[in-house]
């Protein structure tokens, strides 16, 4: 992975690119994430190996220092021979706001500062995403750093998993609204955690962010 990073700076150099710029094409808010990334202190996903080679105008399996011949990241003349195989497809991608993190687990600080994007699927039905924090939705396969997908939407049908904000913090949980006892339960999958309930005022201090709809996982 180091020459990744060390591609990553010599081909912006080459290229007479500023940091600024790279990470304006690249989904980030500033300089010091490229500096960071550079210095190879960031992972990097796939999804992100991918922006950053066509920003810097070359391919992943270039920039990643892998040759053509071990497929380790398909060229495009690999790709479109795999593909005429009946069970495989391309994958058509689009771009989802990351705002941020959401707890699985206690609520954490929520925070919509769209800081970087997030490649995925365009079948994937929604409107930004969030990377998932703790252990709370384990159940639910939805793991530490998992990046989980939102439709945005103002309520959600019990037993769903929603974003929802509490005050000023984030939580990942399945719903559950009793209308006759006016009581609303977010419920983790895991049973180290007990369910969140709220009745009476302490509802006006929730609000739902939208459903959760698919996530995207590293192989584990």
């Amino acid at each position: 992975m180091l020459e990744l990073y060390k591609n990553i700076k010599r081909l912006r150099e080459e290229k007479g690119m500023s940091q600024d710029a790279l990470a304006k094409l690249t989904g980030y808010t500033d300089r010091s994430s490229i500096t960071k990334i550079e210095k190879g202190q960031v992972d990097l996903q796939q999804s992100k190996i991918e922006l950053f080679a066509k920003a810097l105008g070359t391919n992943p399996g270039d920039l990643m220092g892998w040759t053509e011949e071990t497929h380790s990241i398909p060229h495009k003349s690999y790709t479109d021979s795999i593909y005429t195989y009946d069970n495989l497809y391309p994958i058509e991608l689009k771009k989802f706001p990351l705002l941020g993190e959401i707890a699985c687990g206690e609520p954490i600080f929520a925070s919509e500062d769209r800081e970087s994007y997030i490649l995925a699927g365009t079948n994937i039905k929604a409107d930004f995403c969030l990377k998932a924090k703790g252990d709370s939705m384990i159940n639910a396969r939805i793991f530490d750093g998992d990046i989980v997908f939102i439709r945005e939407q103002p309520s959600v049908n019990d037993g769903e998993i929603a974003a929802v904000i509490i005050e000023d913090e984030a939580t990942l949980k399945r719903t559950y609204f009793n209308r006759e006892n006016n009581t609303l339960q977010l419920v983790a999958e895991n049973p180290a955690y007990r369910p969140l309930i709220y009745t009476g005022e302490t509802l006006n201090t929730i609000r739902i962010l939208g459903k959760a709809v698919a996530f995207q996982s590293d192989v584990r």
